[in-house]
């Protein structure tokens, strides 16, 4: 059974644990240790993830299977988002799944749940970034309608890489 659920700042020490873990599985082989590294230190660390947590603009959400953390999803509005996109945006930072449970329709239930969100919300669209070497989650991104609307710059370390800003205009959907 797969369930999803509001992440608190009690799991705070799981959270920084699967993103450290599927960052790296990810991104790893394509990036230099150090840069990963520097990265993962960043991005990751105890102080950075809690004040993530307690941000009222972003959400975190655990997803579970068969009572496991498979993943989870970072969402961001307001000025919690990474780019400047409008009130009426809702930004999916992260859709993190763990190695063993990639391909099992995750990563869309985490996106349904996104769209869910910002449906209920009335928001007129749902935006993420995507490296644009990770032709996968282009592909699944694409699969589900979105568009690439732009980049940005990602510093991955001491490395500036190019994230492609793909959105999904909701409005127009039933």
């Amino acid at each position: 059974m797969t369930t999803i659920k509001p992440i608190t700042l009690n799991e705070l020490d799981a959270l920084i644990a699967i993103s450290r873990e599927t960052f790296r599985d990810t991104f790893g082989a394509q990036n230099t240790p150090a840069d990963l590294a520097l990265y993962l230190d960043q991005a990751y660390a105890p102080k950075q993830l809690q004040a993530e947590l307690e941000n009222p603009a972003s959400r975190f959400f655990a997803i579970e299977q068969a009572g496991q953390l498979a993943g989870y999803l970072k969402l961001n509005v307001a000025d919690a988002q990474t780019e400047k996109m409008g009130a009426d945006s809702l930004e999916v930072e992260r859709i993190y799944i763990r190695k063993n449970f990639k391909r099992q329709g995750l990563g869309r239930q985490l996106i349904e749940k996104a769209i869910e969100i910002a449906r209920t919300e009335k928001r007129s669209d749902i935006w993420l970034g995507v490296w644009e070497h990770n032709q996968a989650a282009l592909n699944f991104y694409r699969s589900l309608g979105f568009e690439q609307v732009g980049a940005h710059t990602f510093v991955l370390g001491n490395d500036p890489q190019t994230d492609l800003i793909m959105k999904k205009r909701l409005t127009d959907e039933k």
